[in-house]
């Protein structure tokens, strides 16, 4: 059994000096209806060390000896498969399980199947239970959860809101408790979590590397330490570890007695309420921390630095409106809403005693003998647990047509080559039209183009031992060979040969590089700012399809790779807004620099599909190749085309007079041409409607 490192070796984890990582995680191992935590930071910072350590300090639990689905022996409702259990069956008492669900989990894995070893070899009806069993009662920890396939979010947000797994496939019907702690590390660079599963998180917290060198000193010289003598360092701080198990067993047992007291409740309300956070799911998380935190504090009733604590690891990931917006929470706000003085008393009318109905204090947290309720259940009936959350759709930036050829003329700044950069903002977003990779690949699960993989409508079968079973064709292969196998049974004689996995047609990932003029062609009239909007429209749909995006620059006399290919498509929104206008248009440099990029992304995963999205209006100079430019231009276009990748380019001319060169360029590369107010799907729909509505007026009259 590996040896982890102590949770109160942790810089911040020590029971007495616990950060907000440490804190978060204390919390919702006390009470874990609070929902499980997202621990969101840069590469380096111990989140998994911690998370790992976590389970080694958290008291045990008492089982039925051979019980795969972990059910409480104290809880007589309580069912497992592997069951009924009498009154003489054997409890033993085992450590919390931390079960880990890795980024490239197969469905099958994660909820159990036929266990398939019964059933070729003995014609046996199985089930092997999967990773969401052995996590009921324990920690579930998603490393990476941003990286995390649709189909596995879908599953744990299934298994987060009902508490249970149901499983019907491959003629399998089993239905078993799933009730964990659900924990997920990431690091927002590689990008941002589907909204759907951010929301199932109680709390969360950002961290960062000390910049104190002290701090820093002491992490490296702990960390030696282990490396040297793992076991001699876990000795040292064992009494640490048992001294905080012992905190949280008290913690644990009086967290059903904390009193949350009316004005305290109310108080919490009016904190969401400013904050303006969606639904009601904050409001109860933030109650069931604050009394957690009392708990922890050894308090018997909820104060206001319990509410305040419990606020600033509750509601900052809930307040973001769209991928773009910065986590946090204005903590000057949040203290002039909670004010200076401590919480009121209980209001007179509610009388003093304890009995019956009179008490208008909350106890959120009740001793629940079936164990915790399901990571993130909270009675809300808000409906989101969709999943395929639209981004944010709003009005396209009107955008008037020139009323003079202005468009055509360069500045004077691009053609006398001096460099004046204007930074323009981007238009408002809107909904894109879908670009595709053409032909069908094998990459990760995603949302944009076709795709074989281990998800979608079932088109076949194969002869592949990976994947899910494929029953019917399985049967039916050996249903044809049956006749020259010995009979020893009516039963059907299944071999390895036989066995069929589903062939799934679904949707894929892709890596989406913008190639973008930021030539002074550019800077001209609003084209900047409607092009802007444009890739910053992509960038959200990109964010939605889980694409990872790239961009490319190219201005002046050369191109730039200002964003190498990155699942953050925050990082590629700042970069966008960053991104100033003006000079010449090196056209071939910012081609052949798209070409680099791609060919380095192909030898890093030759699954991810590219698309190429070139944003121009297909103008191009340089001063070191004067009218040489163009035709330099044309050959960079049929080296990229000679590449295979899928290429849009998006024309950004405008006026009534337009030379059309992007539509030639678009030629050259093999590519589909868009012009720029086509990004905008709404629009062109409207326009598409209106012209057919306007062709069949014509046809009826």
């Amino acid at each position: 059994m590996p040896v982890h490192y102590p949770f109160s070796a942790v810089l911040g984890c020590q029971a007495d000096d616990l950060d907000d990582m440490g804190l978060a995680l204390v919390l919702t191992t006390i009470s874990p209806e609070i929902g499980g935590v997202l621990v969101r930071g840069e590469k380096g910072t111990a989140k998994s060390t911690a998370v790992r350590g976590l389970a080694a300090v958290l008291p045990s639990i008492s089982v039925y000896a051979g019980d795969r689905f972990s059910i409480d022996p104290a809880d007589p409702s309580a069912e497992s498969p592997d069951g009924p259990f009498g009154s003489a069956a054997v409890v033993e008492s085992r450590p919390v399980r931390l079960v880990e669900l890795p980024v490239g989990a197969t469905e099958d894995r994660v909820v159990g199947s036929l266990h398939l070893e019964s059933a070729l070899s003995r014609g046996a009806v199985e089930f092997e239970p999967g990773l969401l069993a052995r996590a009921h009662r324990g920690l579930l920890y998603v490393d990476e959860v941003n990286l995390l396939h649709d189909h596995l979010v879908d599953l744990l947000l299934d298994a987060a809101a009902m508490g249970r797994v149901s499983v019907e496939r491959d003629g399998v019907s089993v239905e078993h408790a799933a009730r964990f702690v659900l924990i997920g590390t990431m690091n927002p660079e590689e990008g941002e979590l589907r909204p759907q599963l951010l929301d199932r998180f109680g709390l969360t917290v950002e961290v960062a590397a000390p910049r104190d060198p002290a701090l820093r000193a002491e992490v490296v010289r702990r960390r030696m330490a282990f490396d040297l003598d793992a076991p001699g360092f876990v000795e040292r701080y064992l009494a640490a570890e048992r001294d905080l198990t012992a905190r949280v067993s008290t913690a644990r047992a009086l967290v059903g007695k904390v009193r949350l007291t009316a004005p305290g409740l109310l108080k919490i309300a009016e904190v969401c309420a400013a904050f303006e956070v969606d639904g009601l799911r904050a409001d109860i998380v933030t109650a069931r921390t604050a009394v957690a935190h009392a708990a922890w504090a050894g308090r018997s009733e909820v104060t206001r630095a319990d509410i305040r604590r419990a606020a600033l690891l509750a509601l900052p990931h809930r307040r973001r409106r769209n991928p773009f917006d910065a986590p946090g929470l204005d903590e000057d706000l949040l203290d002039r809403i909670l004010g200076d003085e401590e919480l009121p008393p209980e209001p007179p009318e509610g009388g003093d005693s304890d009995e019956g109905g009179a008490d208008d204090s909350v106890g959120l947290t009740e001793p629940d003998s079936a164990g915790p309720p399901p990571s993130g259940s909270d009675g809300s009936t808000d409906g989101d647990s969709s999943t395929d959350a639209e981004p944010p759709s709003v009005e396209p930036p009107s955008v008037e047509p020139a009323s003079d050829d202005s468009s055509l003329v360069e500045p004077a700044s691009a053609a006398s080559g001096v460099e004046t950069n204007t930074v323009t903002a981007a238009g408002a977003a809107y909904r894109p039209r879908l670009l595709t990779v053409t032909g069908l690949g094998t990459g990760r699960t995603g949302g944009r183009s076709k795709a074989i993989g281990s998800s979608g409508r079932r088109i076949g079968a194969s002869l592949s031992t990976r994947g899910s079973l494929h029953l019917v064709e399985t049967l039916k292969a050996a249903a044809g060979k049956q006749s020259a196998r010995p009979r020893t049974s009516a039963k059907v004689e299944l071999r390895i040969e036989d066995l069929r996995t589903a062939v799934r047609e679904g949707r894929e990932a892709n890596l989406v590089l913008f190639c973008v003029d930021a030539s002074g062609s550019m800077a001209a009239r609003k084209r900047m700012a409607q092009v802007k909007a444009a890739v910053l429209s992509l960038l959200l749909d990109a964010y939605r399809r889980r694409d990872k995006v790239g961009m490319i620059t190219f201005r002046g006399e050369g191109a730039e790779l200002v964003l190498p290919p990155t699942g953050s498509v925050d990082l590629a929104a700042a970069r966008l807004d960053e991104v100033p206008a003006g000079g010449r248009t090196p056209l071939a440099e910012g081609l052949l620099e798209a070409a680099r990029v791609l060919q380095r992304e192909h030898l890093r995963d030759p699954d991810l599909r590219p698309l190429l999205v070139v944003v121009t209006d297909g103008r191009a100079n340089s001063k070191a190749h004067g009218k040489d430019a163009v035709r330099r231009s044309q050959q960079a276009a049929a080296y990229v085309a000679g590449l295979g990748v899928t290429t849009v380019v998006i024309d950004s001319e405008s006026g009534p007079m337009r030379l059309g060169l992007a539509r030639q360029l678009a030629v050259h590369l093999g590519a589909e041409h868009v012009p720029v107010a086509e990004v905008n799907a709404e629009a062109l729909t409207s326009a598409v409607h209106g012209f057919t509505g306007t062709t069949m007026g014509r046809g009826a009259a």
